[in-house]
């Protein structure tokens, strides 16, 4: 029995990065001799194992055979005599396909280390073209990696192209797909995710709405790099740069998917495109089956960003219908979610990065006029039911119109 560290662990330490996760491979061994050593299976697909005291993840090496589509349509083959080349090359890219020993010594029979240094994310093998997923992994490693130069290597992107174009993508399940996503999206880079997905003909697979987005002008007045495209890439950069949470990149990415079905004849105006991309928005978060945190957050920023730009504009008692949709009272990081979502849609313009956005903080301060008014004192005059509703609505309208008075 030989034990090897792989994948990821060896990648990130070459690269100089910590490493959080270690992957073992174990060659020469059967299911029963780990059993007999304490190690507890995990999962039913194939021969993995739970190390007895650290709990980490061994598995048997394994040789594997397409059989069916998706990224389940696999027949695994483990025993003592599947070497550790033979498990390496079954692997995604080069840079996970090496292994180390416990003494430090390197296998790397798949060039993995040159590729690293010439920082460029290749296949190992022609079989990468069989796992669907795998298009959704290379992207998410070049947004993982994009800040140290590398970058999907022209053949890898081809086959990519080719499972893009081969209906596969729809095979893979909807909790699988987007836990990539959302891996990708916290990403340090997460734009070059979906720049890559769209360079290889998967963004018009997995997310037809967001695609849809390139190429569709807007006014050059407001948004000076005028594609709406590569403004929702510019949207998601300024989320990850502000490091903001995975609800408010998700409903960046999605959040003016409305303009991509504006008629051509009406560019670059898109009028209501925020009540168009509604049905858009529920039907990709249905599509994926997004946490409903995020589902939530991005119909909402779709349906009321510009009423975050416009802010300061707004009569009070649209302001408080504002807050209202949101339920401040009860869920106030929602809103602050909202505002900070809306700061980096307008930050997300070309030469506007660095703007001041004044709209933030007069959204803070209304909910907080909004939140102050008390109810007891109503309760106390005897409003009940109803009453004490349309009472409370109206106290605060007064405080928004008074906060309102005193900050323009």
């Amino acid at each position: 029995m030989q034990i090897y560290k792989v994948g990821g662990a060896v990648r990130d330490r070459l690269l100089g990065q910590a490493v959080t996760d270690i992957d073992w491979v174990v060659v020469g061994a059967t299911a029963e001799q780990m059993l007999a050593k304490g190690y507890r299976p995990v999962g039913s697909d194939f021969p993995v194992f739970l190390h007895p005291q650290s709990g980490e993840e061994y598995a048997l090496a394994r040789t594997e055979r397409k059989s069916g589509r998706g990224y389940g349509g696999f027949v695994f083959h483990a025993s003592p005599d599947v070497t550790l080349e033979q498990d390496l090359i079954r692997r995604d890219l080069t840079i996970n396909a090496m292994a180390e020993d416990d003494n430090g010594n390197l296998t790397d029979p798949y060039h993995g280390q040159q590729d690293l240094q010439n920082r460029v994310l290749r296949h190992v093998s022609p079989a990468f073209a069989e796992d669907p997923l795998r298009v959704l992994r290379v992207a998410r490693f070049a947004a993982r990696y994009a800040s140290l130069g590398f970058t999907v290597a022209a053949e890898t992107l081809v086959l990519m192209h080719q499972l893009s174009e081969s209906g596969e993508l729809q095979a893979l399940t909807p909790e699988r797909s987007w836990k990539e996503i959302s891996r990708a999206l916290m990403e340090d880079q997460p734009q070059v995710f979906v720049q890559v997905l769209r360079d290889c003909a998967a963004l018009k697979e997995l997310m037809p709405e967001v695609d849809a987005l390139f190429g569709v002008p807007q006014p050059e007045a407001h948004h000076p790099e005028i594609d709406s495209g590569v403004h929702t890439l510019s949207v998601l950069e300024q989320a990850a740069k502000h490091r903001q949470p995975l609800t408010v990149r998700w409903a960046c990415l999605v959040h003016d998917v409305g303009k991509g079905i504006t008629p051509p004849s009406e560019w670059p105006r898109h009028i209501a495109h925020e009540h168009r991309g509604l049905k858009l928005i529920k039907a990709i978060n249905e599509r994926f089956k997004v946490p409903r945190d995020c589902q939530e957050l991005a119909l909402l920023v779709g349906q009321y960003h510009t009423h975050g730009h416009r802010a300061l504009e707004l009569k009070p008692s649209t302001l408080l219908d504002l807050l209202q949709s949101f339920d401040v009272y009860r869920r106030p990081q929602r809103f602050e979610e909202f505002i900070v979502a809306c700061e980096m849609d307008a930050r997300g313009r070309l030469g506007l990065e660095e703007r001041a956005y004044p709209q933030a903080d007069y959204l803070r301060g209304a909910a907080e006029a909004a939140r102050s008014v008390a109810v007891q004192p109503l309760v106390e005059a005897g409003y009940t039911g109803k009453e004490l509703g349309e009472a409370l609505k109206g106290e605060r309208l007064k405080a928004l119109t008074a906060y309102k008075s005193a900050r323009i």
